[in-house]
């Protein structure tokens, strides 16, 4: 059983298209070794969807077959693979279509239930560590949920290319949950146009609000902007390559870009080795500025042998 489908229905939690109680299904999976991986969807993705289930796309270990590149995050992250360590991966899917407004007041109540579930897993198994990772408005969830759950229950998240404001977020890591929790909040230039409309239809917890995208600072996280050359260095170094950004525009870099997601993996799974300070000290200290990308002037064609190929 290496990933469990689960639903937020509400501020409550329930199997994907099974009538069973979750708990049962849960309780199974208590002695399972390895750490237990929550990973969640952003916008316009919703379960039973048939078009739009994520279930069936990026939160599958068989994704069907798109038009466009739809990596499966469960096989990526180590899941489906057969060993014993491999741990528990949790397919957590809500919906998230509609206007934003609505989607993100969703998002609000499906991070209740995810801190539901949350507290369940640790209650099952308080040593074992239980880690998040998602993209876009999915990053909501992680968040709301460290104003539930109990200190210490939620270990490390991965926030790719995360639509949330900054002081939304320096407010969840300042609960007490949210202190014993590391934030790695991921995120590149090719996501500038999705932030800025991010900011231009939410209205910000405060004036002059922004959101994580331009970067953040807090003594329990840190932010890996993926199209900065540096950032990529250091990750080839300590971790893994990671290919460079082909777009000046994309909302899904963070995870499609080859070898991304296993970056991912080892820092899911080797937490204790790449520590924060560990990647903080291969990076620069701010990231660049919004439009930076956008409106850099291309690179010398005699330096890009590929340059007809990049947009």
């Amino acid at each position: 059983m290496p990933v469990i489908r689960i639903n937020a229905i509400g501020d409550t939690f329930a199997l994907h298209r099974s009538p069973r109680s979750p708990l049962g299904t849960l309780r199974q999976t208590r002695d399972s070794q390895g750490p237990v991986i929550i990973m969640t969807h952003g916008y316009k993705y919703r379960p039973d969807d048939a078009k739009a289930c994520p279930h069936r796309h990026i939160l599958s270990l068989h994704p069907t077959p798109m038009p466009w590149h739809c990596p499966s995050w469960p096989q990526q992250l180590g899941f489906g693979s057969g060993f014993e360590d491999e741990g528990l991966g949790i397919a957590f899917g809500w919906n998230a279509q509609g206007p934003l407004w609505a989607v993100r007041r969703r998002a609000v109540e499906a991070g209740r239930a995810l801190a539901g579930l949350i507290q369940e897993l640790h209650f099952l198994n308080p040593k074992r560590p239980i880690h998040f990772i998602g993209h876009s408005m999915g990053t909501e969830l992680a968040l709301e949920a460290l104003h539930h759950v109990v200190p210490g229950s939620l270990n490390r998240i991965i926030s790719m290319s995360g639509a949330v404001y900054q002081s939304r977020t320096l407010g969840a890591l300042d609960t007490p949950a949210g202190k014993m929790a590391e934030f790695i909040n991921v995120t590149s230039r090719e996501n500038d146009l999705f932030d800025f409309l991010y900011e231009w239809m939410i209205q910000p917890p405060q004036h002059g609000d922004r959101s994580i995208g331009v970067g953040l600072q807090a003594p329990n996280a840190v932010t890996l902007q993926l199209d900065c050359a540096h950032t990529l260095d250091h990750l080839s170094r300590v971790i893994f390559p990671v290919g460079d950004p082909q777009r000046r525009i994309c909302h899904w870099s963070s995870y499609t870009r080859p070898g991304v997601l296993r970056v991912y993996n080892a820092l899911l799974r080797s937490e204790d080795r790449l520590s924060l300070s560990l990647l903080r000290n291969g990076i620069p200290k701010s990231s660049s500025r919004r439009w930076s990308r956008l409106f850099a002037l291309p690179r010398p064609k005699a330096l890009l042998p590929f340059a007809q190929k990049a947009s």
